[in-house]
């Protein structure tokens, strides 16, 4: 593997995914992993191991939801349907997806159930959707 020891050696946590959202969802090499992250993730400080530090930064919404439907409802709110999203989890040993932001909203249970702390990269729309188990939903602008 390319850089990443460890990356995507955990494809099976995200397989039902892949398989539901078929060619509409890519699983991520290792390094576009990391040239997603340095547009989206990276830009952030963090707090303890897997929380980013929003001081600074434009928050868009927090939402107590830890549901499908609070990340439904947030990518709806802030992208458009056909809007390139990617999927980082807190395991660099599960692999990122892009998708469509619709793919995102109908697969939205999944892709909780895939780890415990998540984000999503609204590409065009330049927001990043946090999500922590236990405490709910951030969405905030990317800084520059």
């Amino acid at each position: 593997m390319s850089g990443g020891t460890g990356y995507g050696t955990c494809p099976e946590v995200i397989a039902a995914i892949v398989e539901a959202a078929g060619d509409a969802a890519v699983v991520l090499s290792y390094d576009e992993n990391r040239s997603f992250a340095a547009l989206s993730l990276n830009r952030y400080g963090s707090v303890g191991s897997c929380r980013l530090d929003w001081s600074g930064t434009e928050v868009l919404r927090r939402s107590p939801a830890f549901d499908g439907a609070g990340l439904k409802a947030l990518s709806a709110e802030f992208a458009r349907p056909d809007e390139l999203a990617v999927v980082f989890w807190g395991n660099l040993a599960v692999p990122s997806l892009a998708l469509e932001a619709s793919s995102v909203a109908a697969h939205a249970d999944a892709i909780l159930e895939c780890g415990y702390e998540c984000w999503v990269h609204l590409v065009d729309s330049g927001v990043l959707i946090e999500f922590q188990d236990g405490e709910g939903f951030t969405a905030g602008r990317i800084p520059g």
